[in-house]
C-alpha cells in the first residue's frame, strides 16, 4: 500500500493529554451530527473514548452506511477498513483515516498483482471455471473487486465456514468448485476447512514469492484449498505453550482464541471465534471465571477493565498490540477533526468507481449467503 502522508503539525505532537482531549471534545461538539467517529475494537482507550460506535471492521462500515446524516465518517482503524466504509456509504459521505500510515500487515501480504499472477499460474494447470477465489475482509478493495469479477465472495471470521461451503456447493449459476483460492490469511482458511471436516492433506500453502506458489503441478491439481501464505502479525504470536502456561496458572480456566491463530493453538483452545464472539464469551462468563484470550491486547485490557469480577488475561505475556492500528492516536484524531472544523478534509479514503462496483458485488454475495 502506497500512501502519501502529511506530517502531523508539531502543536499536536507536543500537546498534553488534557489539551488534546479538550480540542477533540470541542471539535466534535462543533461538528455535531455531521460527524461520526468509529472505533475498532483494537484501538487504544485514548481514541476509543471518543468513538460514537465501536465494533469490528465490517460491522462499523455497515453502521456508517446507516447514519445518513453523518457527512464525515472518521474511521479509527486501518486502511482496508476505511476502504470498506467508503464502499458502503453514500456519495455525500466522506470517509477519513486519521493517519494514512495505519495499514494492515496481513492485507499487505497479498496485493492485486500477486493475486492476478497466482490466478494465471493456477489456470495453467487447473480449470479456472472450477476455482472460486475467496478473500477475507482484511484485504484491499482491489482484492475484493478481484473476487467479485471472478465469481467469488468476501468472508469474515464469523461467516468463513458458510462462505466456503457456498463456494464448494452447486449454485444456480455454476457447479460447485473443485478448489478455493483463499487469501490473505492462511490460518483462517485452514482452521475453517478443518472445522468443515477436510483433512489437512487437502490444503496447500501458496507462496506468492515463489514460482507457481512453490508448488508442483500435481499439488495444485489435487488440493481443494490453496491457502495464501499470509498471517496476522498479532495472532501468529500465540503458541500452544502460552495456553499450557495459562492452564497451569488457572486450572479450570477457559481459553478462547481468534481463528487467525495457528491451528496448533486452535486445537488446544476451548473456544474459537471472531472478535465479537470473544466479547460475547466474556460478557456471558460467570463471576470468578478465568479467561485466557488469544487476541489483540488493547481489546483484552478493555475487557478486563469492564469485567472486574473475572480474571481476564492475554495469553501472550509479552503483550501483542496491533502496531499499525496503534498509529491512530489522540494527536492525529485532534488534527483531523480540527481541520474539518476549519473546512479542510484531510486523509480522505476513496475507492474508484470500477473497483468499488466489483468489490460491492463480492460483498453482496457474502451477504446473500445464509
Amino acid at each position: 500500500m502506497l500512501t502519501i502522508t502529511t506530517a502531523l503539525p508539531e502543536e499536536y505532537r507536543t500537546a498534553s493529554t488534557e489539551d488534546l482531549a479538550d480540542r477533540i471534545g470541542a471539535a466534535k461538539a462543533a461538528l455535531g451530527e455531521r460527524l461520526l467517529i468509529l472505533g475498532h475494537h483494537y484501538q487504544k482507550d485514548e481514541v476509543m473514548r471518543w468513538a460514537d460506535a465501536r465494533g469490528d471492521s465490517f460491522g462499523l462500515s455497515r453502521l456508517a452506511a446507516d447514519h445518513h446524516d453523518a457527512e464525515f465518517v472518521v474511521f479509527c482503524g486501518v486502511h482496508f477498513m476505511a476502504e470498506s466504509a467508503d464502499l458502503l456509504t453514500a456519495p455525500h459521505q466522506q470517509v477519513l483515516l486519521p493517519d494514512l500510515a495505519a495499514g494492515c500487515s496481513m492485507a499487505d501480504m497479498a496485493d492485486i498483482d500477486q493475486v492476478e499472477e497466482a490466478w494465471d499460474a493456477i489456470g495453467a494447470v487447473a480449470d479456472l471455471d472450477r476455482v472460486v477465489p475467496i478473500t477475507y475482509m482484511n484485504s484491499t478493495a482491489a482484492l475484493k473487486a478481484f473476487v467479485g469479477r471472478h465469481g467469488g465472495a468476501v468472508c469474515t471470521s464469523s461467516n468463513a465456514r458458510r462462505v466456503l461451503e457456498w463456494a464448494l456447493a452447486d449454485q444456480p449459476d455454476r457447479p460447485g468448485a473443485d478448489k478455493v483460492l483463499f487469501f490473505p490469511d492462511q490460518h483462517l482458511g485452514r482452521n475453517t476447512a478443518i472445522d468443515m471436516g477436510f483433512d489437512p492433506a487437502a490444503m496447500v500453502v501458496w507462496d506468492p514469492r515463489r514460482e507457481q506458489g512453490g508448488l508442483e503441478d500435481v499439488e495444485v491439481k489435487q488440493a481443494t484449498f490453496l491457502l495464501w501464505k499470509g498471517h496476522c502479525s498479532v495472532h501468529q504470536r500465540f503458541r500452544p505453550e502460552h495456553v499450557a502456561a495459562f492452564r497451569a496458572a488457572y486450572p479450570g480456566g477457559v481459553v478462547v482464541v481468534h481463528p487467525e491463530c495457528s491451528h496448533e493453538v486452535v486445537e488446544v483452545a476451548d473456544l474459537v471465534g471472531s472478535t465479537d464472539f470473544i466479547i460475547r464469551t466474556v460478557d456471558a462468563a460467570a463471576p470468578g471465571t478465568a479467561i485466557g484470550i488469544g487476541t489483540e491486547i488493547h481489546l483484552v485490557k478493555r475487557l478486563a477493565n469492564e469485567h472486574p469480577g473475572l480474571e481476564v488475561e492475554c495469553l501472550d505475556p509479552s503483550v501483542c498490540p496491533c502496531t499499525t492500528m496503534s498509529r491512530i492516536d489522540a494527536p492525529h484524531l485532534a488534527w483531523v477533526l480540527e481541520e474539518l472544523v476549519g473546512g479542510r478534509v484531510r486523509n480522505r479514503i476513496t475507492v474508484d468507481a470500477a473497483t468499488a462496483s466489483m468489490a460491492r458485488l463480492a460483498l453482496e454475495r457474502m451477504l446473500a449467503i445464509h
